[in-house]
């Protein structure tokens, strides 16, 4: 991995405060306990949120193609789907033409779970105290540095 020219004089923080990834680590703390809270109604935990919206957008997905989606390995994704399923959200059904392939599909609980946690992107939004335009900003520039560190580590 070849170090980007910085320019002369910059300084670089050496103060855990002056790091990037100790601000991207504290503020997914203080979202990770704001979603357990909102989400504690609904008895999942904010990975399976994510698995859940995602089946919404998109019902009857491989497992590979949600993993695509959440940046989630297989090993990571099948504890998450065995406990949903058992939770009867979710089905996981061999594919007919590639039985290699898993399909996840909601079930009939999983769908009526998207009105009961119809508010959750509401409610955290109002707990950030930032506008709209911040909060798009801010994400468009967080996907930017993700594309960046995923593109570095292929290398």
């Amino acid at each position: 991995m070849s170090k980007p020219s910085i320019p002369a004089g910059t300084q670089v923080p050496r103060t855990v405060d002056g790091q990037l990834c100790f601000a991207l680590y504290s503020a997914n703390l203080a979202m990770g306990k704001l979603y357990r809270q909102l989400l504690a109604n609904l008895d999942i935990t904010y990975p399976q949120y994510l698995v859940m919206m995602v089946l919404w957008e998109r019902d009857g997905i491989t497992v590979s193609e949600l993993g695509e989606r959440l940046f989630l390995d297989s090993a990571t994704l099948t504890p998450l789907l065995k406990r949903l399923q058992a939770a009867g959200f979710v089905e996981r059904t061999r594919g007919t033409e590639d039985e290699r392939q898993v399909i996840v599909t909601l079930t009939d609980a999983g769908r009526a779970m998207r009105e009961k946690a119809a508010d959750v992107p509401v409610d955290v939004f109002c707990a950030t105290g930032c506008d709209v335009d911040t909060l798009v900003s801010l994400k468009d520039q967080l996907e930017t540095l993700r594309s960046g560190l995923v593109e570095n580590n292929r290398r």
